[in-house]
């Protein structure tokens, strides 16, 4: 089943084509929600520690 290397990259043109690529807005908007979501996630995880470390804290009598 082997291939030459022609035949290969000739389909891989072919069908990268045929991929519908998103647009530059599409592309600029779906990074800034990413962005978005990683500040928001970092702040839950944050303040879920800290009140975990303050509990566990309270409880083992340190300080």
């Amino acid at each position: 089943m082997a291939m030459s290397p022609f035949k290969f990259l000739q389909e891989v043109r072919t069908e990268t084509n045929k991929v519908t690529w998103p647009s530059r807005r599409e592309t600029t908007i779906t990074t800034i929600m990413v962005f978005i979501m990683v500040a928001l996630s970092s702040i839950f995880f944050f303040a879920a520690d800290q009140i975990i470390r303050l509990f566990v804290t309270f409880l083992l009598g340190i300080r």
